[in-house]
């Protein structure tokens, strides 16, 4: 069996407007920090609305604003994957990220997060509780017509989450095309984290294409069925070689 992905492209729809864009390259291209992290910030929208959301704003968010300008959408919503400051601004590594914060105060609206990573988004990017909309596993999070569904994928932190829409799965720092998010940081949990993906990501279909939160590979993307071929995570076929592998069983 090959070990290259499988081609990908962005999902597209008569409605569907959906953007991947890696910090660094697409946008905040004069940030060192950018250029490091590899972060994948993403808009999902509705073209006939014209309304959109951002997907883990960092680095630059100005030039995500003048990217959903350009292409006549206006922001009504963001999604956090999890707290960390690469995905949502904040402090990391003695350097000052914008984010949600920043993003918040040019235009006001609200930031969807899993309850249990609302306290965590407060304290990295000091927001307050009227500026988050807190959600349950399964929420939908409608953008015109568009449906984005939340699913809850604990492991990287408590309230780390996936989003699910017409085809792709937007996954953040929970599964990406190789490995998946750390297992070692304050919050992270390894049997949580086995459970998510291979019980609550089990529903993606073969077919769903991975969006991952930074470009860890050589490829951008690659469908959930090649991924599950040929991702190590997907190897051990319980939670107890599961932790055997990461030296905890």
């Amino acid at each position: 069996m090959s070990d290259t992905p499988q081609a990908t492209s962005l999902p597209t729809g008569d409605r569907l407007y959906f953007r991947q864009l890696l910090s660094g390259q697409d946008f905040a291209t004069s940030d060192p920090i950018a250029r490091q992290m590899v972060n994948f910030a993403y808009l999902i929208g509705d073209r006939e609305t014209r309304e959109a959301v951002v997907v883990d704003p960092a680095y630059a968010v100005d030039d995500l604003l003048d990217i959903l300008e350009a292409d006549d959408m206006r922001l009504t919503g963001v999604l956090a994957t999890h707290f960390h400051a690469d995905h949502v601004g904040g402090n990391m590594m003695g350097y000052s990220i914008e984010g949600v914060a920043q993003l918040l105060e040019r235009q006001g609206t609200k930031i969807h997060l899993q309850a249990p990573e609302a306290e965590l988004v407060r304290k990295t990017t000091g927001i307050s509780a009227s500026d988050m909309e807190l959600h349950a596993p399964g929420d939908i999070v409608s953008v015109g017509a568009i449906d984005i569904e939340l699913l809850h994928t604990p492991g990287h932190t408590p309230g780390s989450q996936c989003f699910l829409v017409e085809g792709a799965l937007v996954a953040g720092d929970t599964l990406f095309l190789d490995g998946c998010g750390r297992m070692d940081l304050p919050g992270s949990d390894s049997a949580a984290m086995y459970r998510s993906l291979h019980d609550t990501l089990a529903k993606v279909p073969d077919d769903t294409v991975l969006f991952p939160g930074h470009r860890y590979s050589f490829e951008s993307s690659a469908t959930m069925g090649h991924t599950r071929q040929m991702n190590y995570v997907f190897k051990p076929s319980s939670e107890a070689q599961w932790l055997m592998m990461f030296g905890q069983g």
